[in-house]
């Protein structure tokens, strides 16, 4: 019996059809990956299937009684908890269980108490067969697996940054052990070495996972069947992500065979009718040819999957010293880390590595100038012009469409030319007719990528940029970057990303040594 049934499910935003009539299962123990480019509907249908949104048609029905469990990055939290408590709180059945346990302890009386000690028996073996006493060890277990510990378990959550905040929740998501779990991309803000310890704890789990992801090794470690979301369809393949691809392709040569031998057919059958269906002695034969056409049920075109070509508006690059930062300290009312000293040579590209909430984002914010400097200096030639990508998302007016943001920052370009602009990095032409709000991460983010490459630039500042991008646009990055002859300062997580594209490293978590 399946845990989840979807079925003939169909959802559209205005004109943008994100689904029609599609089907699938769930079945305990399943790891099923969501996968397919930006905008296509991976994070609405999580929401779809916990009610958070409604569908145009179609069904989703869940087993009677089963936990779900969703991982929610904009979850509200009680601040003035530490990451310890707030952890602890998956367990508060079995805290409230301790309590009752002591209640009955302090009614007992010196000669004993059968019903007492009968019910005090049986909360203690309640406690027990939960692993109760074993809750601590098991805190500390995914608090270090994610990094948590290395940021102070007695830390409150108003002191985090968002990245360690989404750590905390997904170590909570995790400890409540729920029957499934549904993960809208959770490796955005995790480190490799945290990405690789989950990877490993949920590709142990025996409970069923759905998983967004955008993030292919990490696919390939822990699922067991994938959901493609392309062209409206939603399309269950059985195995991991890397069997997944394979099956896609030789669908897709089977398609384009399918597709041409039809069209073939097609053509022969109206060359015919057409030479014959004026004649009288072969009239009826057309006619019989015709009615087969008419029959035929015809195969829509294959589809061709533009890539994005991405590309940045270049100036002449400074010849000088482009970047000096001397004795650096940056931070809010106190030094976030160590002095920090570096130069730049012209040309020279660099990437900014560390732990999630070291300190990467606050000292890309200081060199761009959003934070004061605490002590120490830095200076850019003035032949620098910077183009920064800023991590969060954040937009002034969310009803606005990408056309209207683009066209707001460039006014003398026509719409045909923001149209194209936005193409280019991967915003198709519905999406871009659509408020901002209603994108998704990705969407958005290849709209501020749009913004970022028509800035006049010889020295490029991004600080994650790849958080939310698809396989496509992240490569199509990648290259642009590559090629970029300027200078670049690089904050990213993922070393497969940045190694082929930087020349030097700062590993922040170093300078703690």
């Amino acid at each position: 019996m399946s845990l989840l049934e979807v079925g003939n499910l169909s959802h559209a935003y205005g004109d943008k059809v994100l689904y029609k009539q599609s089907s699938f299962s769930l079945f305990k123990g399943e790891h099923m990956g969501i996968v397919g480019q930006n905008g296509t509907g991976k994070s609405t249908l999580i929401k779809i299937l916990i009610g958070e949104v409604i569908p145009d048609t179609g069904f989703v029905v869940w087993q009677k009684k089963i936990g779900i469990g969703h991982l929610d990055q904009y979850a509200g939290v009680d601040g003035s908890l530490t990451i310890r408590e707030y952890l602890r709180a998956a367990f508060s059945e079995l805290y409230d269980a301790e309590e009752r346990l002591n209640q009955l302890y302090a009614k007992l009386r010196g000669d004993g108490d059968r019903v007492l000690l009968r019910q005090i028996e049986d909360r203690q073996d309640y406690l027990i067969k939960n692993d109760f006493y074993a809750i601590d060890t098991l805190i500390g277990k995914v608090a270090t697996g994610l990094g948590l510990t290395g940021i102070g378990m007695d830390r409150k959550l108003s002191k985090l940054s968002g990245g360690q905040r989404e750590k905390v929740i997904l170590a909570k998501l995790l400890l409540n052990k729920p029957d499934v779990l549904l993960l809208d991309e959770p490796t955005n803000f995790l480190d490799a070495e945290h990405i690789e310890w989950l990877s490993s704890y949920l590709s142990a789990l025996k409970t069923a996972i759905m998983v967004v992801s955008h993030d292919h090794m990490f696919l390939d470690r822990i699922t067991t069947c994938i959901c493609d979301i392309e062209n409206g369809r939603i399309r269950k393949y059985n195995g991991s992500y890397s069997h997944f691809i394979m099956q896609k392709e030789q669908r897709r040569e089977d398609y384009i065979r399918s597709y041409t031998a039809q069209k073939n057919e097609i053509e022969k059958l109206e060359q015919y009718i057409r030479k014959n269906k004026v004649r009288a002695a072969t009239a009826k034969m057309a006619r019989g040819r015709q009615k087969k056409l008419d029959k035929i049920e015809r195969l829509a075109p294959p589809t061709v999957m533009g890539k994005p070509q991405i590309g940045f508006s270049e100036i002449m690059r400074c010849n000088t010293r482009p970047l000096t930062v001397n004795e650096l300290e940056v931070g809010y009312s106190y030094a976030l880390l160590p002095k920090l000293s570096f130069k730049m040579t012209a040309g020279e590209k660099l990437a900014v590595t560390g732990f999630n909430g070291i300190g990467k984002t606050t000292l890309i914010k200081t060199l761009v100038g959003l934070i004061p400097v605490i002590s120490g200096s830095f200076w850019f030639d003035e032949q620098v012009k910077i183009a920064y990508y800023e991590q969060e998302t954040q937009w002034e007016n969310g009803d606005m469409t990408p056309i209207e943001i683009i066209s707001a920052v460039y006014p003398k370009l026509t719409q045909k030319e923001v149209r194209s602009r936005l193409s280019r990095c991967g915003v198709k032409t519905a999406n871009a007719l659509q408020p901002i709000k209603t994108l998704s991460g990705g969407e958005q983010s290849k709209v501020k990528l749009c913004n970022m490459t028509m800035t006049q630039t010889n020295f490029l500042i991004l600080d994650e940029p790849t958080n939310h991008l698809d396989a496509e646009t992240k490569e199509a990055l990648g290259l642009a970057l590559h090629a970029f002859t300027g200078n670049v300062i690089l904050v990213s997580h993922e070393a497969a990303f940045y190694e082929n594209i930087v020349d030097d490293l700062i590993d922040i978590e170093k300078m703690f040594d």
